[in-house]
């Protein structure tokens, strides 16, 4: 067998061949490969690495962010700064979804390596260092430290209660059953940032974050239903593992219990009839979604995790006639 390390040269002595990089493929998960791989070969990884390829969960964050404005409009009114406010959030959730991120795969990268869907990532795959993706989370925190200046003081405050929240995210799937819980209560923080910016952190809004905590729990458990399999050999927990056989179920209960309390945030803000009617809507959704997950010949949990965006964005909606009103 030849071995295709070493080459021999006329003379015959042997001369190590240069190691390749390793190419900047798109990762299995990409949501945008064609995309991804159009960019340039030094950009690849960092875009992968934000996964601005699967920008189903920037909207995912980005959505409690807006709904939390809007929710807060009911009372506090239309201000000269909303149209600022809406920007702002959209550029901070850009940028902190991305550093949360690479946050996860410089934690995760020893996992990632052994789960064939995320193998092929920029730090299990060696696209990037880990020295790099440090620099590069650096990079995208410094562009929330410039959304952080722009919000008034309490919301300042409020942002970085969040810390906590994040840099411990991670680790959560190692040392209980629940990690989608604590994403819930980590991933809709914007709405009580949200809150702090157009008014004030009320109780109504501590309830609507309590609800679109439930709804993460929902749809994460979706979404962990593709790696069951592989996380039960690399032991990370999850709800979709502990529910089993009735994920689908416990999911639908989670996104029920979200409507509910939305609807109970919605009578303690005064938004009683447009409030029940939006959160009887997104019911609804989560009752599609329950739907096309037990069809067993189309069953796709991914493109029902992403349906998700509609859900929120009928949160959105409401509120924002609610405020109108």
């Amino acid at each position: 067998m030849t071995d295709t390390s070493q080459t021999s040269d006329p003379a015959g002595t042997v001369a190590a061949t240069p190691e390749e990089p390793p190419v900047s493929a798109a990762p299995k998960d990409s949501a945008l490969p064609a995309w991804l791989n159009s960019l340039p070969p030094v950009a690849r990884p960092y875009v992968a690495l934000s996964r601005l390829d699967r920008p189903v969960g920037i909207w995912l964050l980005l959505l409690p962010c807006w709904i939390g404005v809007m929710f807060t409009t009911i009372t506090a009114g239309f201000s000269f700064y909303f149209p600022l406010w809406i920007v702002l959030f959209a550029i901070g959730a850009v940028a902190m979804r991305g550093a949360g991120c690479a946050w996860n795969d410089i934690t995760d990268r020893k996992l990632d390596a052994g789960v064939e869907r995320t193998a092929n990532r920029p730090l299990p795959s060696g696209q990037v260092t880990l020295v790099q993706a440090y620099g590069w989370l650096g990079a995208q925190l410094f562009i929330g430290f410039l959304v952080w200046l722009c919000l008034p003081l309490d919301a300042k405050i409020v942002a970085l209660l969040a810390i906590p929240l994040v840099v411990a995210y991670p680790f959560m799937k190692r040392v209980t059953w629940w990690p989608q819980a604590w994403l819930g209560m980590t991933f809709n923080w914007g709405v009580l940032v949200a809150a702090a910016t157009v008014g004030n952190v009320s109780l109504s809004s501590v309830i609507l974050w309590l609800g679109l905590a439930c709804w993460t729990v929902a749809y994460d458990t979706i979404y962990a239903m593709q790696d069951v399999e592989d996380d039960e050999l690399m032991g990370v927990k999850s709800t979709a593992r502990l529910f089993g056989d009735r994920a689908v179920l416990g999911a639908f209960c989670f996104h029920l219990s979200a409507g509910a309390i939305i609807g109970l945030a919605s009578l303690a803000v005064g938004a009683e009839r447009i409030g029940g009617l939006t959160a009887i809507a997104f019911i609804g959704h989560g009752v599609w979604q329950s739907y096309q997950l037990r069809q067993k010949t189309t069953r796709n949990p991914l493109a029902v995790f992403k349906s998700n965006i509609w859900a929120g964005a009928i949160l959105v909606a409401g509120f924002l006639v609610a405020a109108l009103l």
